[in-house]
């Protein structure tokens, strides 16, 4: 009895120690946001308790760029990525995990090893592809959107997460909507899908928080202001020769917030989906 309530001490000792170190940042970040001009950031030893808290730094990034269109670009690609992500990963997960066929374990086994390759490998390739497909801003706003969406419009993650999904439902449910006259396509949207409803939301939420906090890919197709996401707009606070970073930190917290709110609605599903897409192999 006494082993056991000494392991749940360090147990959760260990693991309390273990979210500050990654909460600390972020809690940083705020007390960033929330210095006056008059205190010094870089000041040693630091000092994480703002002595005279203001909202001001958060009055002054909003002022000085354009959040609301940065908003907006950032909900559209975000959005259309994650509804893609849904309808594809899921599409091709169906064959993987309730159809035979030859090769079947092989395709899965490729589709897997692109996990360790790193966006960074193949950024180059990609580009020059959406660059020949003329799907830059510099052929219009829908060509800028679409360079930005289709080339994460589907992976190996999300493919893999619906199938262990896919694999959890018994097959009998599926012979009986076969005995019913239901086409293949009608099992996968009208049975299947609502019966995956945790493992997409555990989908939607890794692909929504990838998408949105995307930085690299859009600097890069991205020459016209009016189709910044935040994360490139937010850089627009740091200056050519010098940076605001109270400015910084609270243009940074306000692009958090709206995937803060989407874990929250979309929380009741995570841990059941996680768990649902762990039980088969």
């Amino acid at each position: 009895m006494i082993k056991n309530f000494l392991k749940g001490i360090f147990s959760h000792t260990f693991l309390i120690f273990i979210s500050l170190i990654s909460i600390f940042p972020f809690l940083w970040l705020i007390s960033t946001a929330l210095k006056g001009i008059d205190e010094n950031i870089f000041q040693y030893p630091p000092v994480f308790i703002p002595q005279n808290i203001t909202f001001d730094n958060f009055k002054g990034a909003w002022k000085q760029i354009p959040f609301l269109l940065y908003f907006m670009n950032s909900f559209i690609v975000a959005g259309f990525t994650v509804i893609l992500n849904l309808i594809f990963s899921s599409l091709a997960a169906y064959p993987l995990a309730r159809m035979q066929f030859k090769g079947k374990n092989i395709i899965f086994s490729l589709i897997l090893s692109t996990i360790m390759i790193p966006f960074q490998a193949i950024m180059l390739p990609v580009y020059l592809i959406v660059l020949k497909l003329h799907l830059v801003d510099s052929y219009g706003f829908t060509a800028g959107y679409l360079g930005l969406i289709l080339p994460f419009a589907v992976n190996a993650f999300g493919i893999f997460l619906m199938r262990q999904a896919f694999l959890a439902i018994p097959k009998e449910m599926e012979e009986a909507a076969f005995i019913d006259g239901c086409s293949v396509f009608n099992i996968w949207r009208s049975i299947l899908l609502p019966m995956t409803a945790p493992s997409l939301a555990v989908l939607a939420i890794f692909t929504f928080i990838g998408s949105w906090g995307e930085f690299l890919w859009p600097s890069i197709v991205l020459t016209n202001k009016f189709l910044y996401t935040l994360p490139v707009g937010v850089n627009d606070l740091q200056g050519l020769f010098s940076a605001n970073w109270r400015y910084i930190a609270a243009g940074a917290i306000i692009s958090i917030i709206p995937v803060l709110i989407f874990f929250i609605i979309m929380q009741k599903y995570f841990i059941s989906g996680q768990n649902e897409g762990a039980l088969k192999g």
